[in-house]
């Protein structure tokens, strides 16, 4: 009973849920970038560059004989992947910046230290005084 304490604890941490809660979003704004990518930028470049299919682009290295496909280097596909990627990686850098933006809101309104009580400015007149005397 012991070790499945110890895991409940482990698994209801608040970093363990937020953890999780993240990954789900984000592998959901994946598809979102994706689909993206794929449907509303790609389209416009492979237009632009003469109306072929962005995600065709490949270098055959092998034909395809029988039933063994053709070996190929899908370059198309992978420059698709890397502008998911930066657009991604713009999406979270602009959400940090926010963030830290917020914070540092916080962190501008420091509070004023607590002025002296009436014991504390007597006090301080006492030990002057008796600096001066001496």
């Amino acid at each position: 009973m012991g070790m499945l304490q110890e895991f409940k604890t482990f698994a209801m941490r608040g970093n363990v849920v937020d953890m999780a809660v993240g990954i789900i979003i984000g592998g959901a704004f994946g598809k979102i970038v994706s689909s993206l990518v794929a449907d509303v930028i790609m389209p416009p470049i492979g237009l632009i560059i003469g109306g072929i299919d962005f995600s065709s682009f490949s270098i055959i290295l092998k034909e395809a004989v029988g039933d063994a496909a053709a070996v190929t280097i899908n370059y198309g596909k992978f420059i698709q992947v890397t502008l998911d990627f930066i657009i991604v990686a713009f999406a979270i850098f602009l959400m940090i910046k926010a963030m830290n933006s917020l914070k540092k809101k916080e962190e501008a309104a420091p509070a004023a230290p607590p002025l002296p009580s009436k014991e504390e400015t007597l006090l301080s007149e006492i030990r002057d005084i008796l600096k001066q005397r001496k």
